[in-house]
């Protein structure tokens, strides 16, 4: 009876640390705060779940003591972690969406226009999703037509690294669920830009899913700038069955004779990068490093990359949109 008694007392402590451990990130008017980054000042980080909630204890991370928390639509927030609240209140900014931003909808005749995907089945020539990156490709619009997404066509690769050469064709792949979100950028000189919507635009990419992730997302009303658009995906991490992002931590710590070295977690599926498209349209960013800053992908920004010296410098999402009639 004693040992029952004693084990319900651990189980309650248990459930009580772990409800302290867990952060709940919520605005001003109570509503949760989505897939907030957080990041901790060193090149690594985490994310806040669709409800706000991000697991952080001193025990897992014991070298952080300031966190950096922002989201679209809201001031940022730096914070000490000891004695970190376990519900925080992220104050909203007024910014105004950009004028691509079409209050009445148009309803005349429309095209369909689509850029195929491209992509290919080497695995060897793929970029592996970390959570400190985000991949950004543009697109450029060469007419005054309005023109409103309505599909990504999004090139990933689900195979293990060394399925095809196991012969087993019958045999089941790994199974995994990464939870992706998209972000829609203007054109900023170039460069991505302000966000074109503040929706939370997120799939989940599993084993089964095949070469090309089709992704519906005409019920966001994306329209396309007439300076063109940057699409990013940026991987948030693994979910559980129903979808819910797993509170894991997203590097491992590796003990070196030079000292703990911190090695990101990579995600599956990877995704293709490609030596067929002839301008440079892909950008990439560290998300927890150099204040987020864009570059363009090629040899002059990053020379340590194994795909840019096999000539592999584009992302190739292809993607469809309705393309208007131009009122005369």
């Amino acid at each position: 009876m004693l040992k029952k008694q004693i084990l319900i007392i651990l189980l309650l402590f248990a459930a009580l640390l772990s409800v302290a451990q867990n952060k709940t990130l919520i605005s001003k008017t109570q509503e949760p705060v989505s897939y907030a980054t957080i990041s901790f000042g060193n090149g690594n980080g985490l994310f806040a779940d669709d409800m706000g909630k991000f697991y952080f204890t001193k025990k897992l991370y014991k070298d952080i003591d300031t966190l950096y928390i922002s989201a679209v639509g809201y001031n940022d927030l730096k914070l000490p972690t000891i004695d970190l609240s376990s519900t925080i209140v992220m104050e909203s900014k007024v910014d105004k969406l950009q004028e691509v931003i079409i209050k009445n909808k148009p309803k005349g005749p429309f095209k369909i226009k689509k850029i195929k995907p491209t992509t290919h089945e080497d695995y060897y020539k793929c970029w592996l999703p970390t959570v400190e990156s985000e991949i950004a490709v543009f697109f450029e619009n060469n007419s005054q037509e309005t023109k409103r997404l309505t599909k990504l066509k999004i090139p990933i690769k689900v195979e293990a690294k060394a399925w095809r050469k196991r012969n087993k064709a019958n045999s089941k792949k790994r199974a995994f669920s990464t939870l992706f979100k998209v972000n829609f950028y203007e054109n900023n000189n170039g460069l991505p830009g302000d966000v074109l919507t503040y929706d939370k635009v997120i799939f989940v990419a599993t084993e089964k899913n095949e070469k090309i992730y089709e992704l519906d997302v005409k019920p966001f009303d994306i329209y396309v700038p007439k300076s063109g658009i940057f699409i990013s995906l940026q991987v948030l991490g693994y979910t559980d069955a129903k979808g819910k992002l797993l509170p894991s931590k997203k590097y491992q710590e590796i003990k070196t004779k030079r000292g703990t070295v911190k090695v990101s977690t990579t995600f599956r599926p990877l995704l293709p990068f490609t030596d067929k498209i002839e301008e440079k349209r892909t950008f990439v960013k560290r998300i927890f490093l150099n204040d987020g800053k864009w570059v363009l992908y090629d040899r002059q920004n990053i020379n340590k990359s194994k795909l840019l010296l096999e000539g592999l410098n584009n992302y190739g999402i292809g993607l469809e949109m309705e393309v208007y009639k131009k009122e005369e």
